[in-house]
């Protein structure tokens, strides 16, 4: 079984912001799997259903950012499911604004909610795919990733989590060297693509 997590904030103040483009991810791939997120368990949202035949569950932790590794150490505990089936989908200001990058593993970067599940679960070695906000804004970083989206902002992001959702779903059905290959392109490729 796969597990793939969507990092974000809960409650309302925090939904449309870069923050939860994670939790926005998420919904857009239960959404295009009929599956319904919407159980409590292990401090988190989940969802239980299929991609391309294969059993998932889709969480959502409710812990805060800071605190997710909580949640996800408590999900892998109770499915002893091996770490290389988790994903985590999360915003990476260190990334272009609206580009995807997919990692087998790595470190946690700048991401506080990454460095949680990262400390938490005593290992690095889980797929991830982040999501680029960029970094050109004078804002405060604390200011900049609880903030909103402007409109121009939105469409490129749209088009960045529609990406995101289909590499897990290529990771699920394909595995993640194929969903590296395939979506771990330069902008402009991906731009031509979308004109084509």
């Amino acid at each position: 079984m796969y597990m793939i997590a969507g990092l974000g904030n809960p409650g309302k103040k925090y939904e449309n912001t870069r923050h939860n483009i994670g939790f926005i991810a998420l919904d857009l791939l239960a959404e295009r799997n009929d599956i319904q997120i919407n159980k409590i368990k292990h401090k988190a949202l989940v969802g239980e259903g299929r991609i391309s035949g294969q059993k998932v569950l889709l969480i959502k932790p409710q812990t805060y950012m800071n605190l997710s590794g909580q949640s996800l150490r408590e999900v892998m505990d109770y499915y002893k499911e091996e770490i290389e089936h988790l994903i985590v989908i999360y915003d990476d200001i260190d990334i272009p604004e609206g580009m995807i990058r997919i990692r087998k593993k790595g470190s946690a970067g700048t991401h506080n909610g990454m460095r949680s599940i990262v400390y938490d679960l005593k290992s690095d070695q889980f797929p991830r795919i982040r999501i680029g906000m960029g970094r050109e804004r004078r804002a405060e970083l604390k200011d900049f990733v609880l903030g909103g989206f402007s409109k121009e902002e939105k469409s490129l992001l749209q088009g960045a989590v529609q990406r995101a959702v289909l590499a897990a779903e290529c990771i699920v059905e394909k595995g993640i060297d194929k969903a590296m290959n395939e979506y771990n392109i330069r902008q402009k490729a991906a731009e031509k693509r979308e004109d084509e």
